[in-house]
């Protein structure tokens, strides 16, 4: 110990910071191999036929199946998803209510994206009147929405929105509904429908991991290098007091 004397405050610094940056980056590690095994589930899933919805109600992991839906929109009941980027423009995602009419069950399908150039004018959008065919694949969200603030109850439609919540849309509307958002795929009833799956991949986690990993060994480095230095200054202060005495 003699040789190694780094101080009490940076040992207290040391023990509070260390663990945390290791545990910061252990936890980039475990979101990127979640967000690996998401995207090979999507991508498998998303190879298959569509089912039928009365199959979709009956199946114990719904996340990315394909369904194929016939039935009318409620363009009555619109929903506008705030704040969606495509290609470095603003606009929203546009859903609404439909009932498959195979099994009568309600689903909220999001129509894709829109944009909105102009905050003082409405987007516009179009609802086909007739029943229509569509195919789409249900998303499940890989965690919590995060929301600063929830959105305020309101009777006025459409409804501009921060977050998809599905249960509290059937509940507004008194009907019984699918769980889940499902997403159209490109097709006449479709704005533009390009999906992520994950706003952040898999490697950007890695590289978070990278990072937090980086600074841990970094800060080690640090109190290894003033440990030993103010050791030797120690060492050298208490060798020239001992000379100065004799």
């Amino acid at each position: 110990m003699k040789r190694f004397r780094p101080g009490v405050v940076p040992s207290v610094v040391v023990a509070l910071l260390l663990p945390l940056l290791v545990a910061l980056g252990c936890w980039q590690l475990g979101r990127g191999a979640e967000k690996t095994a998401l995207l090979a589930s999507y991508a498998e899933r998303r190879a298959a036929a569509p089912m039928a919805s009365s199959e979709l109600l009956h199946s114990a992991d719904p996340a990315f199946r394909r369904v194929h839906l016939h039935g009318q929109f409620d363009a009555a009941h619109s929903l506008l998803l705030d704040n969606r980027q495509r290609d470095g423009k603003v606009g929203v995602e546009l859903l609404q209510p439909l009932q498959d009419s195979r099994t009568g069950l309600w689903l909220l399908v999001n129509r894709g994206w829109l944009p909105w150039p102009d905050r003082r004018v409405a987007p516009q959008f179009n609802t086909p009147a007739a029943a229509v065919d569509v195919d789409a694949w249900v998303y499940v969200a890989p965690g919590a929405t995060f929301q600063l603030h929830a959105d305020p109850p309101s009777d006025h439609w459409p409804q501009t929105i921060t977050a998809v919540e599905p249960a509290k849309v059937w509940k507004t509307l008194e009907r019984d509904g699918f769980a889940y958002e499902v997403r159209a795929e490109p097709g006449p009833a479709s704005y533009q429908a390009d999906w992520p799956v994950v706003a952040m991949g898999p490697e950007k986690h890695l590289g978070y991991a990278v990072q937090w990993f980086a600074m841990a060994t970094a800060l080690l480095g640090l109190y290894v290098y003033l440990g030993v230095h103010n050791a030797k200054e120690k060492h050298h202060g208490s060798g020239h007091e001992s000379t100065q005495h004799v």
